[in-house]
């Protein structure tokens, strides 16, 4: 983290690592490291930037804000494949955002969710399956994905972890999405 001295001159803020880091799911689950977010946008500079507490895990960035996280995904369990609508909102809730499981009968992955957000996801390491209403596609290390607030699911069919970074800036849908 840099900031300003009070001379105006750039300074390390901070160089220690993320603080906040969840399990969602229990073993076998994805792992949640929240690494910063903004309150606003544009974000107010300060000279000795300070990151506002959050009581728990929170999905989408604040109103009007922006969050940056790593999510540490492990191989896709059967488990996964047969959660219910019920357990998927469940996982949901416990992110902060139960209202974005868009799981029902016959979607084509038990975690489909949607949110009202244009997120950046870029592959670190390993590769991950995107999941949308009506096609899929394989990302690998070095790429990335604009996800413009369609319902998606994530997949690690790989057999290995992959790392993810994500960068959401909240949003608003237009006329014409449903």
């Amino acid at each position: 983290m840099t900031g300003h001295d009070a001379d105006g001159k750039a300074i390390i803020i901070s160089d220690a690592a993320p603080v906040h880091a969840q399990l969602i799911g229990g073993p076998g689950g994805p792992t949640f490291i929240e690494v910063w977010h903004t309150s606003e946008t544009p974000a107010f500079i300060q000279p000795q930037p300070v990151l506002t507490d959050e009581d728990k895990l929170m999905l989408p960035p604040p109103k009007n804000g922006t969050r940056i996280r790593v999510i540490e995904f492990p191989p896709e369990s059967e488990a996964i494949r047969q959660l219910t609508g019920a357990d998927a909102a469940a996982k949901f809730k416990s992110m902060g955002d139960e209202n974005a499981s868009a799981s029902v009968a016959g979607a084509p992955h038990p975690l489909m969710h949607r949110t009202e957000t244009l997120d950046y996801g870029i592959v670190l390491e390993g590769e991950m399956t995107l999941i949308l209403d009506r096609e899929e596609t394989t990302i690998r290390t070095g790429d990335i994905v604009i996800q413009a607030g369609t319902n998606h699911a994530w997949s690690n069919r790989s057999g290995h972890n992959c790392r993810m970074a994500f960068v959401l800036i909240d949003g608003h849908y237009t006329s014409g999405i449903v």
